[in-house]
């Protein structure tokens, strides 16, 4: 009698290989989902260089931080106004008083993150004689994770 050679695989093999996959996906997809939101949000900081710009050419041009701490004050369109994908406003504040830090704080939408969608970004500035420099950093601690080394608290 001729020895049958198996063909195919066998149902424990595929047991394996099924949570072998399951394994695979459980350590994937938080990973993955936690990368998508990090992009986000540094889509989120590179949409604060505009108004970075303007606070800062209107700190080095006025007599004092007084001058600039409204979106009007640095020509930029009312906070609501400043939109996109990620961003649900642009607001410039700050400044009340004469050597007080500028602030810019970009409010979160979108993000498929509830705590950050709530929260925002906040650029602040504080002006020195070779212009102005800015701090990024969420408004809780509890989000770093979601930001570039360079915006933590």
């Amino acid at each position: 009698m001729k020895k049958q050679v198996q063909q195919g695989f066998t149902l424990i093999e595929l047991m394996i290989v099924v949570a072998i996959i399951g394994i695979l996906a459980a350590v994937a997809i938080p990973a993955y989902q936690d990368y998508t939101i990090r992009a986000k949000m540094s889509e989120v900081i590179g949409f604060g260089a505009a108004a970075k710009s303007a606070v800062s050419e209107c700190v080095l041009s006025a007599a004092d931080e007084t001058e600039c701490n409204t979106n009007a004050q640095v020509g930029m369109d009312a906070a609501a106004s400043i939109t996109s994908t990620f961003v649900e406003s642009v607001a410039v504040g700050g400044g009340a008083a004469a050597g007080d830090d500028l602030t810019i704080t970009l409010a979160v939408q979108g993000s498929g993150n509830a705590a950050l969608d709530a929260g925002s970004i906040v650029l602040t500035g504080t002006k020195s004689a070779n212009g102005v420099t800015w701090v990024c950093a969420p408004d809780d601690a509890a989000l770093n994770k979601f930001f570039p080394q360079s915006c933590r608290l």
